[in-house]
């Protein structure tokens, strides 16, 4: 069986009704599989207005909106046209993205028919009550993950230590890389203008330190404010620079009232807007890779990261930035000022991290995914042990 053999349904409670790296890596995939000459059909709640165009063919999941978060929608049921659509679909292998209702239902739907199932991993959903003064509540959330992935054949998670953190929560016994890309057209030192820059209030020789990402609280907004406070009590000459928009945006604001604010950025832009920062502070715990410290790097721009998942992987440690215990406040102000006044010590890290960045393309990772499916469907075969 080759790549080009494979009829892959995917679910996925976001394919492309709001944008952010998960949905955009599954978007990346099923591109690659469509141009290897595979047939995948993707499973999703949709919106009237999405984000950006789906790739590949997408079949609409019953959903509402979250509570609370109203941007994100939750998958009801595999409807009976869905169902329908299944059957003459007729699948030999499934992907579930998030363990949501919707993908427990697929996979009870792929177990009945003895098809092999890979989950892929996007986030820590565990570690999200942290955020919400819930962190009680996150062995619970732990064991209800650890049921859906055993019920799993394989999964792919984006980097080596998230894979580490899955063994060790024992969610299953098949652990596999999917790694993200970076698209060097867009992501490049060469994209810096100090013109946009200027524009934005930002002065040549000021130093900016950026946020990347969806304003949610959950990336570490509160830590990255309690940092920035601690270096302007220390007198740290600096700038913010915020590539985001999200629904924490009010609550950045107030805390960051000297900041930046650029907004959604996408394509050239974001990578203009990338470029435009001197140093990347990403304090998040949540990332399974870290796909804007990836980002960053590629565009020389030497990255402050929480030590967690993700970013351990991709960042080494005094070579091409710096990785702090998360939530250390104090640490992350002091590796932000090392760079704030050291051009050179910025300049060295950037130039290390780009040479990283460079080891990361789409089309190998993604092939990456297409050999999963295939040796999970010929471990299915009779005599297969």
């Amino acid at each position: 069986m080759k790549t080009a053999d494979l009829r892959i349904a995917l679910f996925t409670g976001n394919y492309n009704y709001v944008r952010d790296g998960a949905n955009q890596a599954l978007n990346r995939l099923v591109g690659h599989l469509l141009a290897q000459g595979a047939q995948v059909r993707v499973y999703s709640p949709t919106v009237d207005e999405p984000a950006f165009e789906p790739t590949g063919d997408l079949v609409s999941i019953p959903s509402f909106p979250i509570p609370g978060r109203g941007e994100y929608r939750f998958p009801l049921a595999i409807s009976p046209s869905v169902k329908r659509d299944l059957a003459k679909f007729s699948p030999n292998v499934v992907h579930v993205a998030s363990p949501d209702l919707v993908s427990h239902r697929a996979v009870a739907w792929a177990r009945k028919r003895e098809l092999p199932i890979l989950a892929s991993v996007h986030t820590r959903f565990e570690t999200y009550l942290r955020y919400y003064n819930m962190a009680w509540g996150e062995p619970v959330i732990e064991a209800m993950l650890r049921r859906f992935y055993r019920r799993c054949d394989a999964l792919v998670a984006p980097s080596e230590s998230m894979a580490q953190v899955l063994r060790d929560q024992r969610m299953n016994y098949d652990i596999g890389i999917w790694s993200r890309g970076v698209d060097r057209e867009v992501f490049h030192p060469d994209r810096r203008s100090l013109e946009w820059r200027r524009g934005l209030g930002i002065g040549d020789n000021e130093v900016a330190i950026g946020f990347l990402g969806r304003l949610v609280m959950e990336k570490g907004l509160d830590v990255f404010s309690d940092t920035i406070d601690e270096m302007k009590r220390d007198g740290v000459p600096h700038k913010v620079l915020v590539i985001g928009e999200g629904p924490a945006r009010s609550w950045f604001e107030g805390r960051l009232p000297d900041a930046v604010f650029a907004g959604f950025q996408t394509g050239a832009d974001l990578g203009r807007a990338v470029a435009a920062m001197d140093v990347l502070f990403n304090p998040s715990v949540t990332e399974t890779f870290g796909n804007v410290t990836l980002e960053a790097m590629a565009c020389r721009v030497p990255v402050v990261a929480a030590a967690a998942t993700g970013s351990e992987s991709l960042v080494a440690d005094h070579v091409s930035g710096r990785l702090i215990r998360p939530g250390a406040v104090r640490q992350f102000a002091d590796a932000l000022e090392a760079y704030v006044r050291d051009d050179t010590l910025r300049l060295t890290h950037g130039h290390a991290g780009e040479a990283r960045a460079q080891a990361y393309s789409w089309d190998r990772i993604n092939q990456s995914v297409a050999d999963t499916y295939l040796r999970l469907i010929r471990q299915k075969q009779p005599g297969a042990s």
